[in-house]
């Protein structure tokens, strides 16, 4: 790899020194330290035989350029050598959606982790049933024990590391040495750690997608997707990117590079404020469990420490017993915790969520109310003054 200036380093870079040298190059740029913005969709050619020949490092603006390029090339650093290519769509739903029809056709079987992103669910439910592709559920703690779900025509296995509601986290290596046992493709959700914490592609997936909106972004301005491939796979991604017309707008992809360059130093800021306000949650009289893989006492704690180098400020609690109404009156006590459903922005979150009605292969079951937090990057000791006003408004109106 060779740095902006076209120099070689004597020793590989650290992940946070990629995120800000990768996909620039100053000397093309006439010395800026971003790439302009690309807004085109015709490209011209020199000559007719450049044309005839399509012979042009980009041919057409759905198909790339210099723009997505830098910023395909950070990713690219970002997942590691396992990665031979990304594909940017304009959403992270839109990256689910064109992952799966890359590598399934009619007639294919599907097993999906339970805890599964809902629209990822909603898709797999509607389109792709109609297009006769089965899909099957599994206990995101199944682990090896998948091996007994496999049938002759099952193509493909995707799972969440964590869920993004329910935090239980499935085995990847686990399951990926029983898919490619089988002949199946590894697909993994990886917006929650990203992969600057989960480099899930050494740890046997063939897929990562990411929901760009989210910590790439970094800023909750964006709709954004990326879909990292190793080499067995990324044929079928880029077939599928360029048959379904994916693309993701230029402003887009320009916003995304700007926050991908200063995402190491955020999700640092995101993984400690989590960490510490899921602890103090945990010692809440209110409050009968904490959701965080990080936590020594989550059950997934052992296979977050082995496979992971962090944590995001995702994470959910499960209150005590209590009437939806003193949940309500929380919510709206809180100034600080907007209500709205996406996180992985600077400001922190907090939203009610049930599974229980869309949940077929496990029973999501709590025992109270249940909250999804995102901690952004406003101060602690706000933070946590702002839920003890809510706290206190649950108890008021009991």
């Amino acid at each position: 790899m060779t740095s902006s200036d076209g120099s070689t380093p004597s020793r590989p870079h650290d992940a946070a020194t990629r995120l800000v040298t990768a996909g620039r190059d100053t000397k093309a740029q006439k010395g800026f330290v971003n790439p302009p913005v690309f807004h085109g969709s015709t490209v011209l050619y020199p000559t007719a035989e450049d044309l005839h020949a399509h012979r042009a490092e980009f041919t057409y603006g759905r198909h790339g350029s210099p723009t997505t390029r830098a910023l395909q090339d950070v990713l690219m650093a970002l997942e590691g050598p396992q990665c031979a290519g990304v594909g940017l769509a304009p959403s992270g739903l839109a990256a689910i959606s064109t992952t799966l029809l890359a590598v399934l056709k009619a007639g294919d079987h599907l097993l999906v982790c339970d805890n599964a992103y809902r629209p990822t669910r909603n898709f797999c439910d509607n389109m792709l049933k109609r297009y006769g592709i089965e899909t099957n559920y599994f206990d995101p703690l199944i682990g090896a024990g998948i091996e007994t779900l496999f049938k002759p025509n099952t193509r493909a296995v995707l799972v969440e590391a964590p869920g993004s509601q329910s935090f239980e986290m499935p085995d990847v290596r686990a399951i990926s040495a029983v898919a490619h046992a089988r002949g199946a493709l590894m697909i993994d959700d990886n917006t929650w750690a990203t992969a600057l914490y989960h480099r899930s592609l050494e740890q046997g997936v063939d897929i990562s997608m990411q929901a760009g909106t989210k910590y790439i972004g970094g800023h909750s301005d964006i709709m954004f997707g990326t879909i990292s491939a190793n080499a067995k796979a990324w044929p079928l991604v880029q077939e599928a990117i360029r048959l379904l017309g994916v693309c993701a707008g230029p402003d887009d992809v320009y916003l995304a590079l700007r926050g991908v360059r200063t995402l190491s130093v955020r999700l640092a800021q995101h993984h400690r404020s989590g960490l510490e306000i899921a602890r103090w949650l945990g010692a809440r009289p209110e409050v009968a469990r904490v959701l965080h893989p990080g936590l020594e006492t989550d059950p997934g704690h052992a296979i977050w420490k082995r496979d992971f180098t962090g944590a995001s400020g995702l994470f959910s609690i499960v209150l005590k017993p209590v009437p939806q109404t003193a949940v309500d009156a929380m919510l709206n006590a809180l100034t600080l915790f907007g209500m709205g459903f996406s996180w992985g922005g600077f400001e922190s979150l907090a939203i009610p969520f049930d599974c229980s009605d869309y949940r077929s292969a496990t029973e999501w079951s709590p025992g109270g109310p249940t909250l999804r937090l995102h901690i952004g990057l406003e101060n602690l000791d706000d933070l946590k003054a702002d839920l003890d006003r809510g706290f206190a408004a649950l108890k008021a109106a009991l």
